[in-house]
C-alpha cells in the first residue's frame, strides 16, 4: 500500500470535509493507505470514528497570527516530519489554508504536492484585491505537482491549466432512497402532509442565498398561498456576524414566518429532502454544490440560478430548471411551474436520480483522484 498524507484545516464539517471523508473511506485500501492531518474538531472526530489514521496539528489562520511567518514554518515543518514518519509518497491538501502549509511541507519533505481546489477564491467570497488572490494562486500552482478542481467553473479561476484535472464530487448514491417517507419530517415541523413544500439546504452564510430564497418565497405565496418552505442549515463555522438575525428578521418583515420553517443544522439531510416537492439552490455562484446532487439522488427536481458549477450538474428542462443568475422572479416562476405540473416534476426527479447514478458517484470521484495521485507520483 502507498501511504498518502491528506491535510485539511477545518474544525467543522463543510462540503469540502464531507467530500474528503467519503474519499478517504472509499480509496482502494489494497493500493493506498490514507493518513489525515487536521485540527481538533468534527472532522478529526469523524475520521477517528471511521478508523482512519488521524494526526492533530495546528494550522492557524495566518492573517490573525502576530507571528505568522514563524507559525507558518513551524506547522509546515511538523507536516513535513509527519509525512516522513508515515512514509507518505504524496502530500495532498484538501483546502486552501491546508495548501498554504502543505506546499512548503512538501518541499521540506521532498514529496510531490497535490492541491485540491474546491473554491473560486482563496477566501469565502470574492476578495477586494483580486490581484493578490491570483498571485497566491500562481505560487500554489507553481508549487503543486498536480492540481484537482472540483468543477470546470473552478478550473477556469486557476492559473495552472496545464496541470489541472477536473474531478467532480461524488456521493454514496445508494444511501439516498427516493422512496424515503417525508411525512415524519413534515409532522415534526408542523407542515401539513397535503401542501406543496419547497426547500433549500445550506449553512447560514450570505452567499448560500437564504435572503433570495425568502424573497422568492414571498413572491410564490402571493400566487399560491398554500405553499410551505423550509430552510435547512445553521452557522456551523461560528462566523461572528448577525447574518442569521438578518434572515429571521427578513422573514418577519415579509410576513411569511408562518409558512417558512428554519430547521437549523441537521446531521442528515435526507429526511427534509424526502419531504420536498421542489429543491431550490438560490445562492451565488457555487464552486460545486454537493447538496444539489443529494437532492437529485432523492429524485427531487432542482431549481437554481444558472451560474458557477450548476450548469455542469443540472440539465435544464431535464433534471430541473436553471433561471437567469440573480433573477429572483424567474426563480420563483420556475418553482411555480413545477408545482403546477406533477408529472413533469416527478419525471425530472427520476432523471436527476439517473444522472446522479451515472455522473456523481463517490466511486467515480475516487477513480479520478487516484489517477491524479498516480500522475503526481510519476513527476
Amino acid at each position: 500500500m502507498t501511504p498518502v498524507l491528506f491535510v485539511d484545516h477545518a474544525s467543522a464539517l463543510g462540503g469540502a470535509e464531507q467530500s474528503l471523508l467519503l474519499l478517504l473511506q472509499h480509496l482502494d485500501r489494497a493500493q493506498w493507505q490514507p493518513h489525515l492531518a487536521c485540527v481538533p474538531g468534527q472532522l478529526a472526530d469523524r475520521a477517528m470514528r471511521s478508523g482512519l489514521p488521524c494526526q492533530l496539528i495546528a494550522l492557524p489562520r495566518l492573517r490573525r497570527s502576530p507571528h505568522f511567518a514563524a507559525d507558518w514554518m513551524q506547522s509546515a515543518r511538523q507536516l513535513a516530519k509527519l509525512a516522513k514518519q508515515v512514509q507518505a509518497a504524496v502530500i495532498y491538501a484538501n483546502t486552501v489554508r491546508a495548501a498554504l502549509y502543505a506546499a512548503p511541507a512538501a518541499r521540506l519533505a521532498k514529496r510531490p504536492f497535490l492541491w485540491h481546489m474546491r473554491d473560486f477564491w482563496l477566501s469565502e467570497t470574492k476578495p477586494d484585491h483580486v490581484w493578490a488572490d491570483t498571485a497566491v494562486k500562481r505560487l500554489l500552482c507553481l508549487s503543486a505537482t498536480q492540481v484537482i478542481a472540483n468543477s470546470h467553473a473552478v478550473a477556469q479561476h486557476l492559473p495552472c491549466a496545464g496541470k489541472t484535472a477536473v474531478v467532480h464530487n461524488g456521493i454514496e448514491v445508494d444511501k439516498f432512497d427516493p422512496g424515503l417517507d417525508g411525512r415524519p419530517f413534515r409532522a415534526q415541523h408542523g407542515i401539513p402532509e397535503d401542501v406543496p413544500l419547497v426547500g433549500m439546504v445550506g449553512r447560514l452564510r450570505p452567499w448560500k442565498g437564504q435572503i433570495p430564497f425568502l424573497h422568492m418565497a414571498a413572491h410564490i405565496l402571493r400566487q399560491q398561498p398554500d405553499v410551505y418552505f423550509v430552510v435547512v442549515g445553521g452557522a456551523n463555522f461560528a462566523v461572528a456576524d448577525d447574518y442569521d438575525k438578518q434572515v429571521y428578521h427578513l422573514a418577519a418583515e415579509l410576513g411569511i414566518t408562518n409558512q417558512v420553517i428554519f430547521s437549523g443544522m441537521l446531521d442528515d439531510v435526507r429526511p427534509p429532502l424526502a419531504a420536498l416537492d421542489v429543491f431550490v439552490h438560490p445562492g451565488e455562484p457555487e464552486p460545486f454544490g454537493l447538496v444539489n446532487i443529494e437532492a437529485m439522488a432523492m429524485a427531487k427536481p432542482v431549481v437554481a440560478f444558472g451560474h458557477g458549477a450548476l450548469p455542469e450538474i443540472l440539465q435544464h428542462d431535464v433534471t430541473g430548471l436553471l433561471a437567469p443568475p440573480g433573477d429572483i422572479l424567474a426563480l420563483a416562476e420556475a418553482v411555480i411551474s413545477l408545482l403546477g405540473h406533477t408529472e413533469t416534476r416527478q419525471q425530472m426527479g427520476r432523471n436527476g436520480r439517473a444522472r446522479a447514478e451515472t455522473h456523481f458517484t463517490i466511486q467515480g470521484t475516487v477513480r479520478g483522484v487516484e489517477a491524479v495521485i498516480r500522475r503526481g507520483m510519476m513527476r
